[in-house]
C-alpha cells in the first residue's frame, strides 16, 4: 500500500515509475488497448472542493482501468457534519479500496493516511497539488523529451501549485524559479529545501524569472477560498502576468503550461493562451494518465 500525501513522501525514483507507466497508458488508451489493471477496484472520491479536471479525470480514470468511483462531497458524508476525520477514515477503508481527497488542510489528508488502512491520494489541499504536478512533468517531458537541465519559472502567487513545482522540478533535475510579489512567496521550508537540493531561485522580478526558461507556468491570482482577496490581489500580482514581454525574454521555443481554469488578461494574455492552447490542453489531458499511473502505483505497488 502506498500513498501520494505529498510530492516530497516520494523518490526520484517512483516520480519517473509513474511518469514511464502514465506514458504506457496513454499509449495503450490511444490505441484502445485495454489496462484492467483495477478490475473489482473502488475508489471513493471526497470533494470539499469543486473540481471539474479531478473528478471527470479520476472517474473516466478509474472506468479505463476497470474499476468504479464513487463521487463524495462534503453534503453527502457525516464529516460534513462533524464527524471526525479518523473516524470517517476507519470506516471508509472498510468498504473501498482507496480514497482520493480534494480539500483545503493539508492536515485532513494526513489524517485520513493516519488513521485508515487504504491508499490515501491528494487531489488537492491548500498546500499542494502532487497529481497536477506529475501531469505538468508528464506534459513537459512529452514536448522538450526530457526534464533533466530545462529551466521552469512559475509566475503568480507562491501557492500549492508553486509548492509542488518546487518539489517536482527539483527531484527531476530541473532548475525552478518563482516570480511572485515578496509578500506571496511559496512555503518557507519548501524553498529552503530547494536551495538546498538543487537550482532554485525566487524572485519579485518576472523578466529576470522568465530570462531563458523552456517552461513557463503560471495559476489563478485567488484561488477557491480566496474570492474575497481578489480585488487586492489583482492590484498585487498587477504585472506578473505571462505575456508577450515574458515570452520574449524566455528561450524561443519555450511552452506555457497553467493548470486550469484560466482567467485571461489576468494572470495570461488571451494572445499568449492561445498561442500555447495545444500544450496547455495536453497537460490538462493527462491529469487522466498520470492520475491513472498514480492508482496503479498506490493500488499495486507497481
Amino acid at each position: 500500500m502506498k500513498h501520494l500525501l505529498k510530492l516530497q513522501d516520494w523518490s526520484v525514483e517512483e516520480i519517473n515509475e509513474v511518469l514511464n507507466l502514465a506514458d504506457q497508458l496513454k499509449y495503450e488508451k490511444k490505441n484502445g488497448i485495454e489496462h484492467h489493471l483495477l478490475k473489482g477496484k473502488t475508489l471513493g472520491m471526497i470533494f470539499q472542493k469543486s473540481s471539474t479536471r479531478t473528478r471527470v479525470s479520476f472517474e473516466v480514470g478509474m472506468y479505463d482501468l476497470g474499476g468504479s468511483a464513487l463521487f463524495l462531497s462534503s453534503r453527502d458524508l457525516q464529516i460534513g457534519r462533524g464527524e471526525p476525520v479518523e473516524d470517517t477514515a476507519r470506516v471508509l477503508s472498510r468498504y473501498l479500496d482507496a480514497i482520493m481527497i480534494r480539500t483545503f488542510a493539508q492536515e485532513e489528508v494526513e489524517a485520513l493516511a493516519q488513521y485508515g488502512s487504504i491508499p490515501i491520494i491528494n487531489g488537492l489541499t491548500d498546500y499542494c497539488h502532487p497529481c497536477q504536478v506529475l501531469a505538468d512533468l508528464m506534459t513537459i517531458r512529452e514536448h522538450k523529451g526530457s526534464l533533466k537541465g530545462r529551466k521552469l519559472c512559475f509566475i503568480g502567487d507562491g501557492n500549492n501549485m508553486a509548492n509542488s513545482l518546487i518539489v517536482g522540478g527539483i527531484k527531476t533535475g530541473m532548475s525552478v524559479t518563482i516570480a511572485c510579489p515578496k509578500e506571496y512567496q511559496p512555503d518557507a521550508k519548501l524553498m529552503k529545501w530547494a536551495e538546498e537540493n538543487g537550482n532554485f531561485v525566487c524572485t519579485d522580478n518576472v523578466l529576470e524569472g522568465a530570462s531563458g526558461a523552456d517552461v513557463l507556468y503560471t495559476d489563478v491570482w485567488a484561488s477557491m477560498g480566496q474570492e474575497g482577496e481578489a480585488e487586492k490581489r489583482k492590484l498585487a500580482f498587477a504585472g506578473f502576468q505571462i505575456n508577450d514581454s515574458v515570452m520574449s525574454v524566455a528561450k524561443s521555443d519555450a511552452m506555457v503550461q497553467h493548470c486550469l481554469p484560466a482567467h485571461r488578461e489576468e494572470e495570461i494574455t488571451t494572445k499568449v493562451f492561445e498561442e500555447h492552447a495545444t500544450e496547455i490542453f495536453d497537460e490538462a489531458e493527462n491529469r487522466l494518465h498520470a492520475q491513472k499511473a498514480v492508482l496503479v502505483k498506490c493500488l499495486l505497488g507497481k
